[in-house]
């Protein structure tokens, strides 16, 4: 199955090229590394272009000012020929050899989404913000009641799907609003979703992190109109419906 690897990259000089590296280094067969620098001002294109002079097996595409991760994500997809997609952050919060793993079942055929999760520690976690812990426990225990999936990590980089599952949906959150909207709409459909444990090595504000107090309080807001009016609405209805026909097909 050939390997759609999505690299949303926003001012990452620092670490996009040590990333890219790692996923030319891994043993996945056939794969395309798609990069979508989202309006970087230092020099993360220009980086990533002369990677991909270099091996072609990088794909590059960029946006003229920073349109935030979600809209990073999406541009990847439209542009993925893969059978299975996987999210890849441009930093090395998250290690890149532990890809094979994350996408195995879906390779076995046993699973159509799966999460890494950096709550079921296989390595190494580093020990960084306690708020944010609390954060996420929140925001996950909320999607969970809500889709009533025991999920242990919504808000992870490392989310893997078959081609079916993610290619038609049309995101309409913003910023890090992805991480909500796909877990809610992919738990309206029949799709066989499985958690995997993840090393994490987190960054601090200092060393680069993003992810803010304002990003925290929009989740909220999206797991709740994700969760209960979006899969009402033309487009959510759309979703749920081609996804389940694809997957019923493809499991019969």
């Amino acid at each position: 199955m050939r390997v759609s690897i999505l690299v949303p990259a926003y001012n990452e000089e620092k670490t996009i090229e040590r990333v890219l590296l790692k996923l030319l280094d891994l043993p996945v067969g056939e794969r395309e590394i798609i990069v979508v620098d989202d309006g970087s001002t230092d020099t993360t294109g220009r980086m990533v272009q002369q990677l991909a002079a270099i091996h072609p097996v990088i794909r590059f595409f960029s946006h003229t000012k920073n349109l935030g991760k979600t809209a990073a994500i999406s541009r990847a997809i439209s542009e993925s020929a893969g059978d299975i997609l996987i999210v890849q952050d441009a930093d090395l919060e998250y290690d890149p050899s532990e890809i094979p793993e994350i996408i195995s079942p879906i390779v076995e055929g046993v699973a159509d989404v799966v999460y890494g999760s950096r709550f079921m520690v296989k390595r190494a976690s580093r020990v960084l913000y306690y708020y944010h812990y609390l954060a996420n426990k929140f925001l996950t225990c909320l999607s969970n009641i809500l889709t009533n999936r025991n999920m242990s990590d919504i808000e992870t980089c490392y989310k893997a799907f078959h081609r079916d599952v993610i290619l038609p949906i049309r995101l309409q959150s913003s910023g890090f609003g992805m991480e909500v909207e796909i877990t809610a709409m992919v738990c309206k459909t029949r799709a066989r979703t499985y958690e995997v444990p993840i090393s994490y090595y987190g960054r601090t504000y200092e060393e680069g992190k993003k992810i803010g107090t304002w990003d925290g309080v929009a989740a909220i807001w999206y797991i709740l109109y994700f969760n209960l009016f979006h899969p009402y609405t033309k487009a959510g209805r759309a979703y749920i419906k081609t996804v389940n026909a694809s997957l019923q097909k493809r499991q019969t």
